[in-house]
């Protein structure tokens, strides 16, 4: 059983911003599934199904992401799922707009989502889908501010092109492994 967790923040003001995009790639994947992510657990939303012949969760933490770990840590102690079968979806802002990244551990790299996951699960060896929605308009830009924004109208084209991809490089994960999707996916 695979842990496919979309980060992003709970409420209507965050919907579409760059921190989000973890939710719109769950969004996405449920909707190509015909399932609704729906159900409240571990201060989490999620639906339990099949996935290229494999039983996965799907979860949005509703915890804000600096909290994201918590739901992920008992959806994870639960089920009793290693952190190798646990794959995280968030936004990278050193990433090009619509570039996807795909790696199996390591640091959190300055997001605090990544960071609570580490700390809660006690380790670093999740999988990680990171979804680039670029980098600030201009240095003086506040960083909260930045990720708390919305794509604009001519960025969802290639949003959706990087939710399309983010998808591709789940299914290759659970088909057949993360370096293949890192091959196939990685930069995309």
């Amino acid at each position: 059983m695979y842990l496919i967790a979309g980060l992003g923040n709970p409420g209507r003001e965050y919907e579409m911003t760059r921190h989000n995009i973890g939710f719109e790639v769950i969004d996405y994947i449920s909707d190509n599934l015909g399932v609704k992510v729906k159900k409240l657990k571990f201060k989490g939303l999620y639906e339990k199904t099949s996935m290229c012949g494999e039983d996965v969760i799907l979860l949005k933490p509703q915890t804000f992401m600096n909290l994201s770990g918590d739901s992920i840590r008992d959806f994870a102690a639960f089920y009793k799922i290693p952190p190798e079968k646990i794959i995280i979806i968030s936004d990278d802002i050193s990433l090009d707009q619509g570039r996807i990244r795909i790696r199996k551990g390591g640091s959190a790299g300055g997001h605090n989502g990544l960071k609570s996951i580490i700390y809660q699960l006690n380790s670093d060896q999740f999988i990680r889908v990171r979804v680039g929605v670029g980098k600030k308009e201009h240095e003086s830009q506040d960083l909260a501010d930045f990720v708390l924004s919305r794509f604009t109208k001519e960025q969802i084209p290639v949003l959706e092109k990087a939710i399309i991809n983010a998808e591709g490089a789940i299914k290759e994960i659970i088909t057949n492994n993360t370096e293949s999707a890192m091959n196939k996916y990685n930069g995309k």
